[in-house]
């Protein structure tokens, strides 16, 4: 059971311009712990607005802000399969693929990254789809065990010299573990 008394009310909903700089300094947080764990999934330092602004001006990436409008984590659910890691034998359109998942430090360890992939999977199952698939660092076994637990199975791993990630992972749309329910509320959604 995760202690979530510190971080209520938490609100799920899409992310507007506004959010810019919240989610690039979280993502540059998260990028820098990664990196003292001796991870290279994300560059360091984190990403630049130009990799974030597409996804915001899409509408698919979302933000989980809690008190006074802070972020506490962020999530990008979209069809866009990295053409470099699934083939047409993957059946790219089959899924939606979750990119850009990031809790902050402080909120670690509470469940929110879990009820975020379950909500995923739902938004998948709502949009008539089959899998939740995503890549991850092919070096990072803690992370890769993190999925496992969560019922993804590893599909394989592409190793490309010029990219961190290439680890594929898959689950069933309505694959369930969080047992974080209740932890936010969703605003404003329209699944994915």
């Amino acid at each position: 059971m995760h202690s979530n008394t510190l971080l209520h009310p938490l609100t799920l909903r899409r992310a507007v311009p506004a959010d810019l700089s919240g989610v690039l300094s979280l993502l540059a947080d998260t990028s820098e712990w990664l990196h003292r764990q001796g991870v290279r999934q994300w560059p360091r330092g984190g990403f630049g607005p130009e990799r974030i602004e597409p996804l915001i001006e899409e509408q698919v990436l979302y933000v989980l802000e809690g008190d006074f409008g802070a972020t506490v984590a962020t999530i990008a659910l979209d069809g866009h399969a990295d053409a470099e890691f699934w083939t047409p034998a993957d059946e790219p359109g089959s899924a939606l693929y979750v990119h850009k998942l990031a809790v902050s430090r402080a909120a670690s360890g509470t469940g929110l990254g879990d009820a975020l992939l379950d909500w995923a999977g739902a938004s998948v199952a709502a949009s008539g789809l089959d899998w939740l698939r995503l890549d991850c660092s092919k070096d990072n076994a803690r992370l890769q065990h993190y999925y496992r637990r969560r019922g993804f199975r590893h599909l394989r791993t592409v190793d490309l010299p010029h990219r961190a990630s290439g680890a594929l992972f898959q689950r069933p749309a309505m694959v369930r573990t969080s047992t974080a329910d209740g932890l936010f509320r969703t605003m404003d959604l329209v699944n994915a």
